[in-house]
């Protein structure tokens, strides 16, 4: 957890049990919006190719769990963690943009 804790520049167990709550409620919300998003845009198999269909939800899926971890992580108190998270993730994904 020592090891973990410098990493994520956090200092105590509380903040990463909080942490891995965000990332398991994120996760599982975003999930779950998905497929009634794709639904109320008439986005689904019977209308779409199946390759196509889960190529959409893949991304509404990213996008969403983009806006909701900031969200969750503010709600939770973490919202600099998350933020600094998100951008350096996103930076990765070539949005070099986003500075520190």
């Amino acid at each position: 957890m020592k090891k973990l804790k410098e990493r994520w520049g956090i200092t105590s167990n509380w903040q990463i049990a909080v942490i891995f709550i965000v990332f398991a409620i994120t996760g599982s919300t975003a999930s779950y919006i998905g497929k009634p998003i794709l639904s109320f845009l008439n986005i689904t198999t019977e209308t779409l190719n199946p390759f196509f269909y889960w190529v959409i939800r893949i991304l509404l899926l990213f996008v969403v769990y983009q806006f909701l971890l900031v969200f969750f992580g503010w709600i939770f108190g973490q919202h600099k963690f998350f933020w600094n998270f998100e951008k350096k993730m996103l930076r990765r994904l070539g949005f070099k943009f986003l500075k520190e």
